[in-house]
């Protein structure tokens, strides 16, 4: 697809993978609304440092507010729906929030490019919502389950973005990112959490050390969401962006360290363990369809994506507080 000249929404813009696909964006020609959410402080998240934030719209506005979704989705021909609340620890704490803001938030803009006859929706969900794999690689057919308050969310609001499909003939296409890390990911994550932590030369303290996880760099995800957006005939399908490697939270700490130059010692923290029957054993992706379908693969190692990430990271450490957990 050519981008130049297309007037292009992305909600949930000043986040992680948010900002990322807001910049390429720009960078291939598009007319970028970037939505971001409302504070009073008028700060646009991780694109107020962009190189091309002067070539962005800026709305301000909350995907669970009907009015401000309408107004930023108006006049857009393709729509990149990114906005959702999406740390696990916190759903356990306050899961009515998850529901209003991923599912609810999610339905206003479906309906929004509904009304406003939006000719591409892009629909983000999470591979947290297959739960532990019952079978590996995952495909797109797995079963869902919801394992948290968060993953719950989402497999309700990928149901709004398909009934969508299935009812009104929308043309929404699902991207489901296995777990995505790179430059600007926030504290809570994982990755970040045992950077600073090694950079800190602090122990690295996490939850449950045994996990696997498929670990996919934020341009690999950011372009994903493009092919997705490209491609021809992908209306009310679903598609994993992830890598096929699989590594364990312990495994990954050391490899970290080995990357940055600081060998490090991981314990377990309590606090951090997830609640029983809530953990995520095993996360592995199949992109056998999205290959199929849209010609994409990843195309950063883990090796070189955490380098790039740990390099990031140790000249922002401004950002982030080692060895205090961010719920």
């Amino acid at each position: 697809m050519n981008w130049s000249g297309r007037k292009v929404l992305v909600t949930g813009a000043g986040g992680f993978i948010g900002s990322h696909l807001a910049e390429l964006l720009v960078e291939q020609g598009a007319n970028v609304r970037a939505m971001v959410h409302y504070n009073g402080a008028g700060r646009r998240g991780w694109l107020d440092s962009s190189r091309h934030a002067d070539q962005m719209e800026f709305v301000a506005g909350d995907v669970a507010d009907q009015e401000s979704v309408w107004q930023a989705v108006s006049g857009c021909d393709t729509v990149f729906h990114l906005a959702a609340l999406i740390a696990i620890p916190y759903s356990y704490v306050a899961p009515r929030s998850y529901v209003r803001t991923n599912v609810e938030g999610t339905l206003n803009v479906m309906e929004a490019c509904r009304r406003l006859d939006v000719a591409r929706v892009v629909h983000t969900s999470t591979s947290e919502v297959y739960g532990t794999a019952q079978r590996v690689p995952i495909d797109e057919e797995h079963p869902l389950q919801g394992q948290s308050p968060y993953s719950a969310s989402k497999i309700g609001a990928d149901k709004v973005a398909e009934s969508y499909h299935l009812s009104f003939g929308l043309p929404v296409v699902t991207v489901r990112p296995f777990n995505t890390y790179g430059p600007r990911q926030s504290a809570r994550a994982v990755i970040p959490t045992i950077i600073t932590q090694c950079l800190a030369g602090q122990t690295v303290k996490l939850g449950n050390l045994d996990p696997t996880r498929d670990l996919n760099f934020v341009a690999d995800t950011a372009s994903g969401f493009l092919a997705a957006a490209s491609s021809e005939n992908t209306a009310g399908q679903t598609y994993n962006l992830g890598t096929g490697r699989e590594i364990s939270i312990g495994d990954l700490a050391r490899l970290i360290g080995e990357l940055a130059g600081s060998p490090v010692d991981v314990v377990t923290d309590n606090q951090r363990v997830r609640p029983e029957g809530s953990e995520v054993e095993r996360l592995l992706a199949s992109t056998a369809k999205t290959t199929r379908d849209l010609g994409w693969s990843s195309q950063v190692s883990l090796e070189e994506g955490l380098a790039r990430t740990i390099d990031w990271i140790r000249a922002h450490q401004d950002h982030y507080r080692p060895g205090v957990y961010a719920v």
